[in-house]
């Protein structure tokens, strides 16, 4: 597969499964129909909107390819009917989200390789595409942003998977195969810190240390 398939692939399988999380939320808050389309749109394209307004491209990508509005709106309209099926539907919003993250950060990294920026960018607008949906959907939500709990790795994970990808292309392997181990190891990282509870360090507070001078 060709990075010129595979990266509108991953695109558009980042902007359905992050639409679902979207709708889902909105179900939690008992919206309207209208409210849920909102909600999936949002939280479907704004990860991408933020990357390619960023990256300074010609046409922001829903602009270009006004069909994904249409399907988040059927992302909405799907969960509307279906979201009462589910026994927990904030345990399903995790694992959609981490699928989501998985596929998002491989698409923006796909990008920006594309845009022929650097390294860095690279690996910021990976995260930046794989995040910012998921957080604009949980701050407008009023929920707690699944990029913020402690001893969690979700911003780790996205970065980590980005990182992936530009050491593999660095070293000789095809943009499509890195690409994929990109995604993989995002997920891997997203579903140990789920279920195993993988985790990095966190900063803890200490107590100031007392002034020799006023003892």
């Amino acid at each position: 597969m060709t990075p010129g398939l595979l990266v509108p692939l991953l695109d558009y399988a980042a902007v359905l499964v992050f639409a679902l999380t979207g709708a889902l939320v909105a179900s939690r808050a008992q919206l309207d129909l209208v409210g849920f389309i909102f909600f999936a749109t949002l939280t479907g394209i704004g990860g991408g909107t933020v990357r390619d307004l960023i990256l300074n491209r010609d046409a922001i990508f829903w602009v270009g390819q006004p069909e994904l509005i249409l399907l988040t709106s059927g992302a909405a309209v799907l969960v509307f009917f279906t979201a009462h099926l589910f026994e927990s539907r904030y345990r399903l919003i995790v694992w959609l989200d981490a699928f989501a993250l998985s596929v998002a950060v491989p698409a923006g990294a796909g990008i920006a390789l594309q845009a022929g920026v650097s390294p860095v960018v690279v690996v910021a607008m990976g995260v930046v595409t794989g995040t910012f949906g998921g957080l604009i959907r949980d701050v407008v939500g009023n929920e707690l942003p699944m990029v913020l709990k402690q001893g969690e790795l979700y911003v780790t994970a996205a970065f980590g998977g980005a990182v992936a990808a530009v050491v593999l292309i660095g070293v000789g392997m095809p943009r499509p195969v890195a690409l994929i181990f990109c995604g993989l190891v995002v997920m891997a990282l997203r579903a140990g810190s789920l279920l195993l509870g993988w985790s990095l360090p966190t900063y803890r507070a200490r107590p100031p240390r007392a002034d020799k001078n006023n003892r």
